[in-house]
This record gives C-alpha cells, sequence and structure tokens, in this order.
C-alpha cells in the first residue's frame, strides 16, 4: 500500500468514526426529547434527568470501547446506556415501566443496566458508580484481558469522600478505571463554584495519577483525550481522572418546573452554551471538510427518527409488570 492510499484510507476511516458519532449523539438527543415530551404528556410512572447537550461525553468516550468493557452510569444516565449500545427500545419501555424493559421496568430511568453490554448500570446515589467500577476495574485487571472499567460521575460527585478511595485504590493496584467527571456547572439547582472547591481534575494529584480536563461539547476532544486514558488502562498503566467541562440544555429534572419558584440559571448563559451543542459542532465541522454531506446528515437524523418512533411503538405495546414479578425479581429459587 502507497503511503497516499494509506493516508486516504485513514482519512476514510477518521470520516466514517465521526459519521458515526454524529448519528448517536442525535440518537441521544432524540430519545431524551421523546422522553422530555412523554414525561409531560404524564406518560411516565416518575421523573426524568435528560442528558441533553452532554451527548459529546458518553459518545466520544464510549467510542473506544467494547461490550467487554465496564461503564456504570449516574441519575442522568440515558445517553451513557445508548452510548454504550444498549438498545433504545428496552431502554425506553424501561423508562415507561414496561415488562420489556431492559430490567424488566422495575429499575425506571436511574438504574438502566444491561451487563451483556458491560453496563453495569446508572444509579441515583451521587457518586454510586464510581466504587462499582473500581471493582469492576479489578476483576478486569484480574482477567487478563485487557477490559477497562468507566465511571461517569458529575461534578457534585467529586466531593465525595469514594472519588479518593477509587484514586487511592486504583493508584496502588494500577487498575484498568477510568474515572470520568462530567462537570455541567450544576449540582442540582446549585452552581458549582458555590459547592465545589478547587479543580475537579487535580483531585488527582496527591495519588499521582494522570488528571486531564477536556471539552466535553467536542466530541473529537472527547475522542482524543479519552483514547489516551483507555490507552493507558489497557496498558496496564492505572487509572485517570477527566474532568469533561460540558453543560445540560435542560433543567436537573424535568419536574423542577411544578416546584421551583424562581430561575437559578442565567438564560444568557443558557443561550451562549446553545451556540456550542455538540451536535451541531460536529455536524459543522464535517460539512466544512466535506467529510460528510447534508444528504448524509439528513439520513442519520431519518434513521434515528425510525429508530425513535419503533421504541416508542414497543414501549407503548409492552404490558405493565404483574404483581408477581416484584418477587422474582427480589428473591432467587425461593419464595417471600
Amino acid at each position: 500500500m502507497t503511503q497516499t492510499s494509506a493516508a486516504a484510507t485513514q482519512q476514510l476511516s477518521a470520516a466514517v468514526l465521526q459519521l458515526q458519532m454524529y448519528e448517536r449523539m442525535v440518537l441521544v438527543r432524540r430519545m431524551e426529547e421523546q422522553l422530555g415530551e412523554d414525561f409531560k404528556a404524564g406518560k411516565l410512572p416518575g421523573p426524568v434527568h435528560l442528558y441533553i447537550g452532554q451527548e459529546a461525553v458518553a459518545v466520544g468516550l464510549c467510542a473506544h470501547l467494547d461490550d467487554a468493557d465496564w461503564i456504570a452510569s449516574t441519575h442522568r444516565g440515558h445517553g451513557h446506556f445508548l452510548a454504550k449500545g444498549g438498545a433504545p427500545d428496552h431502554l425506553m419501555a424501561e423508562v415507561y415501566g414496561r415488562v420489556g424493559g431492559i430490567c424488566k421496568g422495575m429499575g425506571g430511568s436511574m438504574h438502566v443496566a444491561d451487563f451483556s453490554k458491560g453496563i453495569i448500570g446508572a444509579n441515583g446515589i451521587v457518586g454510586g458508580g464510581i466504587a462499582l467500577t473500581a471493582g469492576a476495574a479489578l476483576a478486569a485487571q484480574l482477567d487478563g484481558r485487557g477490559a477497562v472499567a468507566v465511571a461517569f460521575f458529575g461534578d457534585g460527585a467529586s466531593n465525595q469522600g469514594v472519588l479518593m478511595e477509587a484514586l487511592n485504590v486504583g493508584a496502588l493496584w494500577k487498575l484498568p478505571l477510568i474515572l470520568v467527571c462530567e462537570n455541567n456547572g450544576f449540582s442540582e439547582f446549585s452552581p458549582s463554584s458555590t459547592v465545589t472547591a478547587g479543580e475537579i481534575r487535580a483531585r488527582a494529584d496527591p495519588f499521582g495519577v494522570p488528571g486531564v480536563t477536556m471539552d466535553g461539547n467536542d466530541v473529537l476532544d472527547v475522542w482524543r483525550v479519552a483514547g489516551q486514558a483507555v490507552a493507558r488502562a489497557r496498558r496496564g498503566e492505572g487509572p485517570t481522572l477527566i474532568e469533561a467541562r460540558t453543560y445540560r440544555l435542560r433543567g436537573h429534572v424535568e419536574a423542577e418546573v411544578h416546584f421551583l419558584t424562581e430561575a437559578y440559571r442565567d438564560p444568557v448563559e443558557v443561550s451562549d452554551w446553545s451556540r456550542r451543542d455538540p451536535i451541531e459542532l460536529l455536524g459543522a465541522r464535517l460539512l466544512a471538510t466535506a467529510d460528510a454531506t447534508p444528504a448524509q446528515l439528513q439520513a442519520a437524523r431519518d434513521r434515528v427518527e425510525a429508530t425513535v418512533r419503533a421504541a416508542v411503538a414497543y414501549a407503548d405495546a409492552s404490558p405493565l409488570p404483574e404483581p408477581a414479578q416484584l418477587a422474582e425479581c427480589m428473591f432467587k429459587n425461593q419464595r417471600p
């Protein structure tokens, strides 16, 4: 193969990867928008915390992972589930509380999991997934097949003691662990500057662990930084703490409009971040570099629309759980 053809092949592969990440981000966005609409319509049995605006973090990082790798997530976990390859119809049915959901409708929005895809699960406890992924990283290390474990958590969870514990044991044992803080600027309704001291990435320094910051709204920057961390973990060189600077374009929880008495975010700030929408940024870059045509981007959006419609139809058709299912999910080979 000549140098020219090798370079052309590499460029083609990069273009294909970017198109795939574009479509996956659009899928996360449209699924979340649909769930937001369904919540407002009273179709959901509980609240939803949407990932809109943060899609680049999950998609850019999970592009380096396969089913043998593990991730744990947060109460804002739909995007991580989809980015790791979780089935959209099973996610939709789960949030609907239906038997066809990935957890048979018993986990709901904040506890989606699929071990077959390496998704340990979302977690309603702040920082709850960090210890789970430390354990998964140890298991991967003992297994010796080069798998890694990734914990996604928010800036509020960076103040939990479990992060320091994971950094400590991860550094001592050189665990294949990647700790990804999605710093969206708010801990629920409190600006991060009022509750979080120092730089989050610097929490790694006392443990001798690399701590890096990336642009969480630029999927290519995410892909680059994540690739370095994943490669380092697979080589047996230990954990990395990544701080992804991003922003959620929707509220903390969709139900907040019913109980908040005043706005906690500046509309100008939201507008400014909207202009850095990760999907729009990648789409514009693909067009500017001629790595995609408008028709290709539209085709990707059309495929996503069909997928979301099918997921809604599947969830609507799936029955509600029978009461007996509670015992089946709680007890193994015994009855209460």
